[in-house]
């Protein structure tokens, strides 16, 4: 197949465009480098069946050209981080919902398979754990820009149905639950790895909020092989579907993981989160999927727990700190 790629210069993107050669298939990639990176791609281009354009999606004339060569497209690209999120809400909120209407508006004309990617932030502030695809989304009041974010994805979300209920445009939408893995970088706000550089530097782990609570994170390398299985299934059009692992922890515990696993002496300071993000900022204090859906689907389950994650992101984050040691 032909397969289409926006923000696949990212950290998820060039691990699904790696899996997706692997198995055959041509790709294409749309990046604007915004929070992605060329270092992530480049050793792709050797591969006869890789392509890349260094664009936004907003460009509506390329993006009509693209997913015209296209059979399939995975829509990743999008603002990404808490700390973007609330450092920037006017490009989170423009990136995110007119990128979307972009990628639809124009997969709409020629009726392609699009791939819509959403995210654990939509449950919001939900107590009903673990979270359910049909559950109620709890968000928190407009003024706090931390929800804009959430918001801008369930737009997505609804504009995608609306897409396929009203127009037949096959899509299918994914919500996603903290993936981790080699290339992903502490720059967003993203915790493993930024725990596992501070940890590596003996620097303080910082943890936002008091530490209690949780999350479930979920293997690159899962998540990857789930999207690839998902485009080739038709059952799975007009569906939303949770991607994740159900193996939680929380923040505080989790530092405390990566600091014996890296033999670090960093100390483990806690910072309030009105210091960390902005006055007034609400966290999820839960955040477990339930993948019951997905794997009635196409039987997926995690095969990479959390111990194993952090032994490969450890590994990666070291290679890495080697190489610019070398240069």
């Amino acid at each position: 197949m032909r397969v289409l790629l926006t923000g696949g210069a990212g950290f998820i993107g060039s691990h699904l465009a790696e899996l997706l050669l692997a198995q055959g298939h041509a790709v294409s990639i749309v990046d604007d480098l915004s929070t992605g990176s060329f270092d992530n791609i480049s050793h792709l281009r050797s591969n006869p069946a890789f392509s890349y354009v260094i664009d936004t999606v907003m460009n509506e004339r390329l993006m009509a050209e693209l997913i015209d060569q296209a059979d399939v497209v995975f829509h990743l690209a999008a603002a990404v981080g808490v700390k973007l999120i609330v450092e920037a809400p006017t490009r989170t909120i423009h990136t995110n919902v007119h990128g979307t209407e972009v990628v639809l508006t124009q997969a709409a004309k020629k009726g392609k398979l699009v791939v819509v990617f959403s995210t654990s932030e939509v449950y919001g502030k939900s107590a009903t754990v673990p979270f359910r695809e049909d559950a109620d989304l709890v968000l928190g009041p407009t003024f706090k820009h931390r929800w804009a974010y959430a918001c801008s994805k369930a737009i997505d979300e609804f504009l995608a149905l609306a897409y396929y209920r009203e127009r037949r445009l096959p899509v299918i939408i994914v919500r996603l639950f903290n993936t981790v893995g080699p290339r992903q970088t502490g720059r967003y706000g993203m915790v493993i790895p930024t725990f596992v550089r501070q940890a590596l530097a003996g620097e303080p782990i910082t943890v936002y909020g008091d530490g209690t609570q949780t999350r479930s994170f979920t293997y690159v390398g899962d998540v990857v092989d789930a999207l690839s299985r998902l485009m080739t299934t038709p059952a799975a059009v007009g569906q939303v579907l949770n991607i994740g692992n159900t193996e939680e922890v929380s923040i505080g515990e989790l530092a405390e993981r990566v600091r014996a696993k890296t033999g670090s002496r960093s100390p483990i300071v806690r910072i309030p989160y009105d210091e960390a993000y902005e006055a007034g900022f609400e966290d999820m204090p839960r955040r477990v999927p339930s993948i019951e859906k997905i794997h009635a689907l196409i039987g997926y389950r995690p095969t990479v727990g959390l111990d194993e994650i952090l032994e490969r992101v450890i590994a990666s984050v070291r290679a890495d700190i080697a190489v610019a040691d070398r240069r």
